[in-house]
C-alpha cells in the first residue's frame, strides 16, 4: 500500500472514531446486538410459564410470540434510514432507552394485551438498535481489512445471543417468575445508555432532500405484512385462507408501490441503485438463503431432539451448542478467510460446506448417535456462519458510506424475511412429507390417523388417548414418518444451499480493501457535534 494510501486510511480512522478507540466502540456495539439477539428467543422457554399466569387465548398467545420479530422486521428500514438522516448514534441511544423501558413493562405486565404491547415496543427498540449497529460499525471502521475482523466479532456475538437466549430463560425460570427473562435487559440498558452516549461517535448520510415519511411507512406496512402472512404460512395456515392471503397480497402490493416511488423520487428513502451492483444484490440473495435454511433446519432440529430422542428443552439447547460454537469460531476466522480466499470463494465454500454437513445429518434416525450429531451441527454452524459474514461484509462494503443505515436495514430485512420463509417453505415440506406416512396405520381408526398426520405433538397426543396396542403403532409410524420428513427436509435444504452457492459465483474474486467506488452521487459522510439524544 503506498504512503498516499496509508495516510488517507489513517485520518479516515481518525474522523471516524473521533473520541473513542473503534475497538472500544465495537465493544459497545456488540452489547447492543447481544442483548436484541437474546430478546428474540429468550421468551420460548417462558412461553408455558406466561401461559400459566396470564392465561392467554390462542391469539393472544401468537401475538405474544410473534409480535416483536414482527415489528422489529417492518420498521428496520424506517429506522436505518432514519439514522441516517438525523443521526445513527441518536437513534441508537433512544432505542436503547425504549428497549429498557418496554423490558421494565414486559416483566410486571399483568395480562396478555399489556404484553403485547410490551413486545411491540421492544421490536420498536430492537429496529432502532440493529441497522445502527451495523451503520456506526461501517463509519467507525473505514478500512476493510479491520471492519472484516469487526464483523466477524459482531456475527460470532449474534450467534451467542441466539444460543444463550433459551438457556438464559431457562436458568432464570428455574430461580424467578417469568418477568425476569425481561428484567436481565434493564440493567445492561441503563450501562449501555450513557457509556454510548460518551463514547460513540454520531454521523449522518450528508444527504439533501426531505425524508419521504410517506415511503418509510409504506415500507413499514409492506414489510409487516408480507411477514406476517409467511409466518402464517410456517404455522400450517390455508394459503388461500383470508388472514394469510390477504396480508400477502398487500405486502407484495405496498412493496411494489415502494419501489416504484423510490425510483421517481430525486431524493429516495433508499438508493435501489445499489441493487445494480452484483455484489450487492448477491449478499442480499445470499442472506436470504443461508437464513431460510438455518432457522428451518434448526426448528425442525430442536423438535427431532425433543420428540423423537426425547430430550428436555435444555438437553436440547445444550446438543446445539455445538453449533453455536462453531459459528463463532467461523466468524472470528472469517476476516482472515476472506483476506486469503477473496468474497466469492469464501460464500461458495460457506454453502457447500452447509450442504454437506445436511446431507451429513439425513443418516439421523429413531435412535440418538451422538458422534453424527456433532458432527453434523458442527459443520453446520461453521458453514452458515462463513456464508453469512462473507455476505454481510460483502453487502456493507458495496454500499456507499452515507447509505450505511439503508443497507445494513436491508441487511437485517433479508435476515428476518430469510428466516419467516425459511419457517414456512420447509416447514410445509416436511408436512407433507410427513402426513402420508400416517394415512393408513393398521388398526388405528381413520379420523385418528387423521389428527396425528397434523404433527408429531398432536400424534403422541392421539396415541395416549388411544393406549394398547393401537397407540404404540401409531406412535410409532408417527416417528418413523417424522424422521423420514425430515430427511427429505434436509435433503431440499441442500438443494437450496447448492443454488445459493451458484449464486454466490457472481460475488468479486479478490477482497478489494479500497474504498468501495459505488458510482453513485457523491456522498459523503458528515461528522456532527455529539448531541443530546
Amino acid at each position: 500500500m503506498s504512503g498516499t494510501t496509508t495516510a488517507a486510511t489513517a485520518l479516515r480512522r481518525r474522523a471516524a472514531g473521533a473520541g473513542a478507540n473503534r475497538w472500544v466502540v465495537l465493544v459497545v456495539l456488540c452489547v447492543s446486538l447481544l442483548l436484541v439477539a437474546v430478546d428474540a428467543t429468550v421468551l420460548h422457554v417462558a412461553v408455558p410459564a406466561v401461559t400459566e399466569d396470564l392465561k392467554p387465548g390462542a391469539i393472544e398467545l401468537l401475538w405474544i410470540v410473534d409480535t416483536y420479530p414482527l415489528v422489529c422486521a417492518s420498521l428496520l428500514i424506517l429506522f436505518g434510514t432514519l439514522g441516517d438522516r438525523v443521526g445513527r448514534r441518536r437513534i441508537l441511544l433512544l432505542g436503547y432507552a425504549l428497549f429498557g423501558v418496554a423490558s421494565a413493562v414486559a416483566a410486571f405486565a399483568h395480562n396478555p394485551q399489556m404484553l403485547i404491547l410490551a413486545r411491540a415496543l421492544l421490536g420498536v427498540g430492537g429496529a432502532m438498535i440493529m441497522p445502527a449497529t451495523l451503520s456506526i460499525l461501517r463509519q467507525v471502521f473505514p478500512d476493510r481489512r479491520e471492519r472484516a475482523l469487526a464483523i466477524g466479532i459482531w456475527s460470532a456475538v449474534a450467534a451467542v445471543g441466539a444460543a444463550v437466549g433459551p438457556l438464559l430463560g431457562g436458568f432464570l425460570l428455574e430461580h424467578f417468575w417469568w418477568g425476569s427473562v425481561f428484567l436481565v435487559n434493564i440493567p445492561l440498558m441503563l450501562v449501555s445508555l450513557p457509556v454510548g452516549r460518551l463514547l460513540l461517535p454520531e454521523s449522518t448520510g450528508g444527504r439533501n432532500g426531505p425524508w419521504d415519511v410517506v415511503g418509510a411507512l409504506m415500507a413499514a406496512a409492506g414489510l409487516f405484512s408480507s411477514v406476517l402472512g409467511v409466518k402464517r404460512l410456517g404455522a400450517g395456515e390455508d394459503p388461500l385462507g383470508v388472514f394469510t392471503l390477504v396480508p400477502l397480497v398487500l405486502g407484495a402490493a405496498l412493496l411494489f408501490f415502494f419501489v416504484r416511488r423510490q425510483g421517481r423520487r430525486r431524493h429516495p428513502l433508499v438508493d435501489l441503485r445499489m441493487f445494480a451492483r452484483p455484489a450487492f444484490s448477491t449478499s442480499v440473495g445470499c442472506i436470504v438463503l443461508a437464513m431460510l435454511a438455518l432457522v428451518g433446519l434448526e426448528l425442525i432440529a430442536a423438535q427431532y431432539l425433543q420428540l423423537v430422542l426425547g430430550l428436555s428443552p435444555l438437553q436440547t439447547g445444550l446438543r446445539l451448542l455445538p453449533l453455536t460454537f462453531a459459528a463463532m469460531a467461523a466468524g472470528l476466522a472469517g476476516a482472515r478467510m476472506l483476506r486469503r480466499f477473496g468474497p466469492r470463494r469464501m460464500v461458495c465454500f460457506g454453502f457447500c460446506l452447509t450442504a454437506a454437513a445436511v446431507v451429513v445429518l439425513t443418516a439421523m434416525g429413531g435412535e440418538a448417535d451422538t458422534r453424527l450429531l456433532l458432527s453434523g451441527f458442527v459443520l453446520l454452524g461453521f458453514g452458515l456462519e462463513t456464508t453469512l459474514f462473507g455476505a454481510y461484509e460483502s453487502m456493507l462494503s458495496e454500499a456507499p458510506p452515507a447509505q450505511a443505515g439503508g443497507a445494513a436495514a436491508i441487511g437485517e430485512t433479508s435476515y428476518q424475511l430469510g428466516a419467516g420463509i425459511g419457517i414456512a417453505l420447509l416447514g410445509s415440506v416436511m408436512n407433507a412429507a410427513y402426513a402420508p406416512g400416517l394415512a393408513q396405520v393398521p388398526g388405528v381408526p381413520a379420523a385418528a390417523s387423521g389428527a396425528a398426520s397434523h404433527s408429531l405433538g398432536e400424534a403422541y397426543g392421539v396415541a395416549a388417548q388411544l393406549g394398547g396396542s393401537a397407540g404404540v403403532a401409531l406412535r410409532r409410524a408417527a416417528q418413523d414418518s417424522f424422521v423420514h420428513g425430515l430427511h427429505v427436509t434436509l435433503l431440499v435444504s441442500a438443494g437450496l444451499l447448492l443454488l445459493g452457492a451458484v449464486m454466490a459465483l457472481r460475488l468479486p474474486r479478490v477482497m478489494h480493501c479500497e474504498e468501495a467506488a459505488v458510482g453513485l452521487p457523491a456522498q459523503r459522510e458528515v461528522e456532527r457535534p455529539r448531541v443530546s439524544a
